[in-house]
Parts: structure tokens; sequence; C-alpha cells
């Protein structure tokens, strides 16, 4: 944001957009996605989790990297590539490590999905050091793969969750299990589609596509019966986040097939709106259980999840609101700054202090 003003916040050497679009996609979502698959190690493996001095080599790792990309004037190219992909190749050979200690063969796919996230910032590094022509298909890799992984993911947590709370309540039968023809069909289709849109990004086809498999993943979230959980801000917020996976591809597959609807609005709704909703849903959630407080939103918790909606919705309407877009902009950074600032100060107290009973 302040980049956009031209205040000149970044060294010189740094260019504002490819900072934000690398550190968005390979600082923040890489950090929150290794937060979320160490926390569930233990549950797919029953062993220990991954603590002490291991744990403090990824974070460190992660934190170097973040260094280096705002010091490329000072290390070079070189230098940064291998500082800041060491964190991705830790995580993927950590979590490979942990899964075949535990025998845990039915989360081998999910290694394979982190394998190819880190794949898609090999390919952008490739063309940072003029090796290759391959920044956007890593970008566009690691999106998709992202999206992936919050549908295999999600399509575990949400109904089960959704089903616990329904049945908790006595409101009737608990939605349709995410292992039907429905849900295979979405993902073996979303795969492909990652393909696709590395292979062949602008071709009419991928958009149909993706158009097709937006609605499918739309029909796939309306099985799960959120609507019924609609008084739980800690349950509709992860039918919203899934909710915002299925408009950004079927965006994606309109964006590429007409010109009024910009690319940048369609995977804006995959990145502020699906990982951004899903991110605060999954992490207060998890804070609250894994600390054995009661799993319901407070008034705060509710604000964080209206502040990163506000953000989603502002940065998708940004290129379509002519002149108005650079207010959209700030109203989106500025919601996502509350939202996440909010999480920060409620739930470090959470974190940090003993587990309750």
């Amino acid at each position: 944001m302040a980049a956009l003003a031209d205040l000149p916040v970044l060294p010189e050497a740094v260019d504002a957009l490819a900072w934000h679009k690398h550190e968005m996609l390979f600082g923040f979502a890489a950090a929150a996605m290794a937060g979320f698959i160490l926390t569930a190690i233990p549950n797919w493996t029953g062993g220990p989790p991954i603590a002490g001095a291991r744990l403090g080599v990824l974070v460190a790792l992660w934190a170097v990297g973040r260094i280096a990309f705002l010091a490329e004037g000072a290390l070079g190219q070189w230098a940064v590539a291998g500082f800041e992909l060491a964190f991705l190749f830790a995580l993927v050979a950590s979590v490979a490590r942990e899964l075949i200690a535990g025998g845990n063969a039915r989360n081998f796919p999910v290694l394979g999905l982190i394998a190819l996230f880190a794949a898609g910032d090999v390919l952008v590094h490739l063309e940072r050091l003029g090796i290759a022509d391959t920044a956007d298909a890593g970008f566009r890799l690691s999106i998709f793969i992202l999206a992936m992984l919050l549908a295999l993911i999600g399509g575990r947590v949400i109904p089960s969750f959704t089903g616990n709370w329904l049945s908790e309540k006595g409101m009737g039968p608990p939605p349709a299990a995410a292992k039907g023809p429905v849900d295979r069909v979405a993902l073996v289709g979303l795969a492909v589609l990652v393909i696709a849109e590395v292979a062949a990004p602008q071709s009419r086809a991928t958009a149909a596509l993706a158009l097709a498999v937006g609605l499918l993943h739309a029909w796939r979230l309306v099985r799960w019966r959120g609507f019924k959980a609609i008084t739980e801000p800690l349950l509709w917020v992860l039918h919203l986040g899934y909710g915002w996976l299925a408009a950004g591809l079927v965006l994606v597959g309109i964006a590429g097939l007409v010109e009024s609807v910009a690319e940048s609005a369609a995977l804006h709704a995959l990145t502020t709106g699906a990982f951004g909703t899903m991110i605060l849903g999954v992490a207060t959630r998890a804070a609250l259980g894994h600390t054995g407080r009661p799993l319901t939103a407070g008034a705060g918790t509710t604000i964080i999840f209206v502040a990163i909606t506000v953000a989603a919705v502002a940065r998708i309407a940004a290129p379509l609101l002519g002149e108005a877009a650079g207010a959209a902009l700030l109203v989106s950074g500025f919601a996502w700054i509350l939202g996440f600032g909010l999480f920060a100060v409620l739930y470090f107290p959470v974190l940090t202090t003993p587990r309750v009973g």
C-alpha cells in the first residue's frame, strides 16, 4: 500500500509488484501451509509433532528467505534463490520423513502437492536468474496447487466439522460425505486444470475447464449444508472460504472467455478470497481447539472474518471500478491488515498461555 502511494519503503533494487506477488505466495501462504501441515502430521501418523530445534530451523530458514528477498541488491540473485528456496526444500524433506516414518501412505498426495508448490518457486527463480522464461508458469502452478490442497483438505474437514456441529445441535441429517462421485470428479477436474493452467493458460479450452470445475466445486460445497451453520462463524467461515475457491475458479473461466473480467480479479478471488479466508478460519479454530477452549467465535473473531471478506470483495472489484480502483485497493489493504492484525492481537494470548482445562 505504501509502495502504491510512491513512498520509499522498499530497497531500490526490489520491484514492489514482483516482491508482493512472490512474498504473498511463497512467504505468507507458504508459512500458513507449513503451519497447518506440521500441526496435522501428528494426527496423521500418531507420532510426536516436529518441535524444538527441528521446528526452530524451519522457522529460521523461512525468516532468512524473507530477508534475503529484500536484500537482493547486496546478496545477488543466486544467493537469494538459495536462501529463499531452502525453507520449502526443508519443509518437503521434513514432511516426507514424518510420513514415511509413520507409514502414512494416505497423505503422500499432500506431500506431492507441497513438492509441486516448491517447484513453482523454482520456476520463478529460474526466470529471475535469466535461465528460462518460467515465472508466470511458476506462479500459476503454485496458486493452483494451493487451490488443490485447499480442495483436498477442505473436503476432509469442512463436512466433518459441520456434521459434528449439526449432530450436537440436533439439526437434521449430516452433510454428504466428501467421498462420492461428485467429489472425485471435482478433484480430478481440478488436478487436470492445474496442468492446463501451466501448459495452456490462455486457451479457451482451459477457461471452459476452469468454469466447469468451479461449478463442480460449488455443487460439492452446497452438499455440505453450510447454510445450516450460519449461526456459528467458526463454521460458516470455512464454507465461505471454500465458496471463494469455487467462485475463483468460475471467475478464472469467465476471464478467459470474456475481456470485461480481469484475470487479476479472478486470481485474487483465489488468493485473497479463498486462501486468506481459509487461513484465518483454520487458524482461529485450531488455536481454540488445541488450547482447550470452546469452539465458538466471539465478537472479535467474527470481525476478523468480516474484515477478510471485505478485503476480498474490494480487491476483486478494483479492476472493474475505473478511477475508483485505487480507493478499492486501499479499502482491501486496510481490511486485510485489520483481519490479520486483530487475529494477532486476540490470539497471541490464546497461543502463549497455558492450555485451558
